[in-house]
């Protein structure tokens, strides 16, 4: 949520930031109603200045006559209170409903456009040239009886999965893979619940409701399925006032994520790419307002450093303003090269590096106390994806397959797998 208070002074930004996404806001009427907010407090402040005085001429000696009058008065002052509170809290909510729809401001550095108008930064690693006719995921897995989609139709539904075999392996080797790299890099690991209250998943940012949203509802219970361990992260800082010397921290998270829309059909969406449910290891940062620029380097830092240990070509790119999420300031995505994906093979998206500034902050009130003015001020917090499990499987399949039908297992991965090679059977 941005600041109300910046409405107005930064009206021209707020409404590029809103041109710049596609996002169809009013931000004069949020401007207005944040003006109609003030002028509603300073009102119901008056009242009960009124009552506070009204309060204290009751403690003198006052006639029977006097009296009477006093408590009719004080009577109509209390119902003032009341009428100028209620007042008051109905133009709060019209005014944080015009808030919710605004997004964060952009990095001066974002590119215009949408989805196809990000920019690639650099290339790490070049596609393999296979001298036999390559397979996608599907091929090899089905080969290697890896992922079972057909019986968790029947379970679960169409994009849920079983994994089998070594796929089991893999997928714990990701996640223990995936820590001890944070480990070592000063992260304190959690496992989250799988579930958060609808207020901290608007808290992040994510709609909790609604006919566009992606998160699933659990009936006759206040909770959602988190799509994603940034939202149980962020809501482990919710209302928090921290010290300064802590900052900044790194935490890590390992939980499943669920997700209601499992992407549009074709060729590139199939498999393991867009699925409702899979195992991610995700970093969250919580940084003083100067240090999060310095902080969204590290995390990307960092996740180049894994898809390197796991020997996959990939590049980073800096996505485009009418891409980002409302939280987002900038997002730095990594894109595996995907040989299956497409007709020849393409990059897909298999991580994502986002710095939020303030804008989660301020509506789970995740603050600090500066040292040298004693103030509280609001941190800046960011989030970055170590490993996404089932798109990660699907790249080491498709980049790591040989020609005998076998997939070899990167070093990296070789110690929490046990073997060298997936073999055919």
């Amino acid at each position: 949520m941005l600041d109300p208070r910046s409405l107005a002074e930064r009206r021209d930004e707020i409404a590029e930031s809103c041109r710049l996404r596609g996002v169809q806001a009013d931000v004069d009427a949020a401007v207005a109603l944040y003006a109609q907010v003030a002028a509603t407090q300073t009102e119901l402040n008056g009242v009960n200045r009124r009552r506070n005085e009204h309060q204290q001429a009751g403690k003198r000696r006052l006639s029977a006559e006097e009296r009477e009058a006093h408590s009719a008065e004080g009577r109509a002052l209390k119902q003032a209170v009341g009428r100028v509170e209620a007042k008051l809290q109905a133009c709060r909510a019209r005014l944080n409903g015009e808030l919710a729809k605004l997004p964060n401001f952009v990095h001066p550095d974002v590119p215009e456009g949408g989805e196809d108008d990000a920019v690639e930064l650099h290339r790490v690693g070049e596609p393999a040239l296979f001298d036999f006719p390559a397979r996608d995921h599907l091929a090899i897995a089905q080969a290697l009886d890896l992922v079972d989609f057909e019986s968790a139709a029947r379970v679960a539904g169409q994009k849920f999965y079983y994994l089998k075999n070594e796929a089991v392996l893999l997928e714990l080797a990701l996640s223990r893979y995936a820590l001890d790299v944070l480990l070592a890099s000063g992260f304190t690991p959690y496992v989250t619940p799988d579930v958060a209250r609808p207020e901290i998943v608007a808290g992040l940012g994510y709609n909790p409701r609604g006919e566009e949203t992606q998160i699933y509802s659990i009936e006759a219970a206040d909770l959602c399925l988190v799509g994603t361990a940034e939202i149980t992260l962020g809501g482990l800082f919710a209302g928090r006032l921290l010290d300064e010397e802590a900052l900044p921290l790194r935490v890590a998270g390992l939980s499943h994520c669920f997700r209601t829309e499992a992407g549009a059909a074709g060729r590139e969406s199939k498999g393991l790419y867009r699925v409702h449910q899979f195992t991610k290891t995700e970093m969250f940062a919580v940084t003083r307002p100067e240090e999060s620029e310095t902080m969204h380097e590290e995390i990307l830092a960092l996740e180049e450093r894994i898809f390197q240990g796991l020997e996959l070509p990939y590049r980073v790119v800096d996505i485009a303003a009418g891409d980002l999420g409302a939280p987002a300031y900038r997002k730095f995505d990594i894109e595996a090269w995907m040989p299956g994906r497409g007709e020849g093979g393409s990059y897909g998206e298999i991580s994502s590096a986002s710095n939020c500034t303030d804008y989660q902050a301020r509506r789970l009130q995740v603050r600090f106390r500066r040292g040298a003015t004693k103030k509280n001020e609001l941190v800046h917090l960011l989030n970055g994806t170590a490993v996404s499990n089932a798109r990660t499987i699907l790249a080491l399949l498709e980049n790591h397959q040989q020609a005998d039908g076998s997939v070899t297992v990167p070093k990296a991965l070789q110690p929490y797998v046990g073997r060298e090679r997936i073999g055919p059977r």
